[in-house]
């Protein structure tokens, strides 16, 4: 059986855990959660950054390591440009017809029924990359919506 590599998540230090899709994830072995600015990112070698301006993300992308930045869109971007040595990773995004259940309040997205929340976009991932999806969506509130949304 392969081996993914695991998901890295850094996770702003201000998100509100309260809100945050990604809660419940903390414990899965294929997931490793990092706090920006506190804590250092591991080699990000072979990984590719989820993100709404790339390539679309393919089965070819297989073997790479998912990268996750979680926070306001507001935050995200920031995070993003203070990366260490960004052009270590590539950048993917998800199909656009993908839309989000998740009820958005935000006017910082840049595309708001495209913009995923964290726990969508990392279902979504596995499901294009092959990799088994279980337990991903399980504390996910607007689980019934998203699947009714995007027909899955």
């Amino acid at each position: 059986m392969f081996k993914f590599p695991p998901t890295i998540i850094l996770r702003h230090r201000k998100e509100n855990l309260k809100k945050c899709s990604l809660r419940g994830l903390e414990q899965r072995p294929d997931c490793l959660f990092f706090t920006y600015p506190k804590e250092s990112l591991p080699d990000l070698t072979h990984y590719f950054l989820l993100t709404l301006d790339a390539p679309p993300l393919s089965k070819a992308d297989r073997d790479g390591g998912i990268f996750l930045i979680d926070g306001t869109w507001r935050y995200a971007a920031l995070m993003e440009r203070q990366l260490p040595r960004p052009h270590l990773f590539q950048k993917r995004s998800l199909p656009a017809n993908y839309r989000t259940a998740y009820p958005r309040r935000q006017e910082d997205c840049p595309l708001p029924s495209q913009g995923l929340s964290s726990v969508e976009a990392l279902y979504l991932s596995y499901i294009i990359l092959g990799r088994d999806p279980s337990g991903i969506l399980d504390h996910y509130y607007w689980k019934n919506d998203f699947f009714k949304i995007n027909q899955l």
